[in-house]
């Protein structure tokens, strides 16, 4: 009889054990952390109404929020948003449903704190905030701040202020987060089709709702890239993206046109054929949502069609706008620098004299009695000598694609470097540049360029004592690889005397 093997020995680990990567290390975790906090002030409201004053334990506040959320979604418009006093008078018999016994001046004071705390009345930026705990690339778990709003206030025509859900709101509704409006769109639409044919209406009729917020949401995409248009032309991109996206929009509103319009005649078939009075009225609302629908996306075209236009006119108003008749203040030549030689207590008048009319106004908070008790209550707490530790910024490497290295440059300037007396021609820079690399006379025709218009003043206030300069004396250049004017360089010399004069009057 054999003897029975031994057991393998457990492998050794060498080195210091590392913590699993696990699901924390998942960009998901952090979308379903991000999900989730978007419905921490709707739990937070059922948690506070037992500090109104009063018995309200029989409201359910978080359903009474997301009622709320959901008029203002459905009635704001592209350009205007939802009118508080009249979402707070709709909101009062679904709060007056929880408790029909109790008076309506305490239906209306819920539906309006309820309102009120989701645009979040009493903080200074009117938003929430949550924290949460991610892994990052070298396993170090970092705790990072998540922003949002759920309702905002928004300006409208005439000094009227409207409210707008976010698209964290809409994406409580709907239960997802940062979900691509035009997939989730057609998957919404594709849904609703199928249950329609198979009878199921009250199914139907949440996939129509939930089409209905991706209608939104989509709008409001386009509304906040023509805003930022109106502000700047230049901070949106108007040579690709947004021509990409509008083409894209156009081609989805005209599919999802065609595809409403079956539907809708599906479901006029379904509640002329239904016999129960329930699917008829499922149907009946089916009806109505699904026109909804199909006047927003009628609606989201004309402003589609209306994006180009609205581009080129401002893109017109800015370009030609009247420039301000003040010069920009230039921080180093004409604060910094001057101010760094002198004693203390002479900077000190300079900089205090600056800072005191340099930050603006500073708006007041708008504080509640509440938050003012608990300031006055609460102990003081012990600070760090150092102030708090600051976070650790996120950086990322930027890759470095620059055209010509560190020696192309040095090369460059060496060429550039000229006597005063003896300006040259920029046929003959190209030529010795050539000679030395062949890529270096695409770095030197461009600094001769920039040089045609040299900033004088800056270079002036920042004490250089010299400058580089190109004029233009209609020489045609003469080059294998450019063409245009064969630029005159030269380097003029600025008043050394002329600046420590203005350094020792500003001092």
């Amino acid at each position: 009889m054999t003897s029975p093997a031994p057991a393998a020995a457990p492998p050794q680990l060498n080195g210091p054990s590392r913590p699993a990567p696990g699901p924390a290390a998942d960009e998901g975790l952090a979308r379903r952390l991000r999900a989730l906090a978007c419905t921490a002030p709707l739990h937070d409201l059922d948690a506070r109404k037992a500090n109104l004053a009063g018995e309200y334990g029989v409201y359910a506040m978080a359903e009474v929020a997301l009622a709320a959320i959901d008029l203002v979604t459905l009635n704001m418009d592209f350009d205007t948003g939802a009118d508080h006093e009249q979402i707070v008078a709709r909101l009062q018999p679904r709060v007056a449903a929880q408790a029909p016994e109790r008076p309506q001046a305490e239906h209306e004071r819920v539906a309006r704190w309820v309102l009120e705390n989701l645009i979040n009345v009493g903080s200074v930026d009117r938003g929430f905030r949550a924290v949460y705990g991610t892994f990052g690339a070298d396993g170090v778990y970092v705790r990072r701040d998540y922003d949002f709003k759920l309702v905002e206030e928004v300006p409208g025509p005439g000094g009227t202020v409207f409210l707008r859900t976010t698209d964290e709101a809409v994406n409580v509704l709907v239960g997802a987060l940062d979900t691509d409006v035009t997939s989730a769109q057609i998957a919404a639409e594709v849904k609703l089709e199928v249950l329609i044919s198979r009878g199921r209406l009250a199914d139907a009729q949440l996939a129509a709702e939930q089409a209905r917020y991706r209608t939104v949401q989509y709008a409001e995409t386009l509304r906040k890239t023509l805003d930022a248009t109106r502000r700047n032309v230049r901070a949106v991109d108007w040579l690709r993206a947004v021509p990409d996206m509008i083409a894209e929009a156009l081609d989805h509103v005209a599919d999802r046109y065609r595809h409403e319009n079956a539907i809708l005649t599906n479901i006029r078939k379904a509640r002329d054929e239904a016999e129960e009075p329930e699917h008829k009225r499922r149907a009946a609302e089916l009806v109505d949502i699904v026109k909804d629908c199909i006047r927003r996306h009628t609606q989201l075209q004309s402003r589609l069609l209306e994006a180009g236009p609205l581009f080129r006119a401002e893109q017109d108003r800015q370009a030609f706008a009247v420039a301000s008749g003040r010069s920009g203040l230039d921080l180093y030549g004409q604060l910094l620098a001057p101010v760094l030689p002198l004693p203390l207590e002479a900077a000190g008048r300079v900089t205090d004299a600056f800072f005191a009319r340099g930050t603006g106004l500073r708006t007041p908070v708008s504080v509640r009695v509440t938050d003012l008790v608990d300031i006055l209550l609460s102990p003081p707490a012990e600070r760090e000598h150092l102030g708090a530790e600051m976070p650790e910024p996120d950086l990322i490497a930027t890759p470095d694609d620059s055209r010509f290295s560190e020696e192309q440059l040095a090369s460059a300037m060496e060429l550039l470097t000229l006597p005063p007396d003896a300006p040259r021609r920029l046929s003959g820079l190209l030529a010795d540049a050539r000679r030395r690399d062949p890529e270096l006379p695409y770095l030197v025709a461009l600094l001769a360029v920039h040089a045609a218009s040299p900033a004088v003043g800056t270079a002036y206030r920042q004490g250089e004592q010299s400058l580089l300069f190109a004029v233009d004396d209609g020489t045609v250049l003469d080059d294998p690889e450019f063409g245009g004017a064969d630029l005159i360089v030269g380097t003029a010399l600025l008043d050394a005397a002329g600046m420590a004069a203005d350094r020792a009057e500003a001092s």
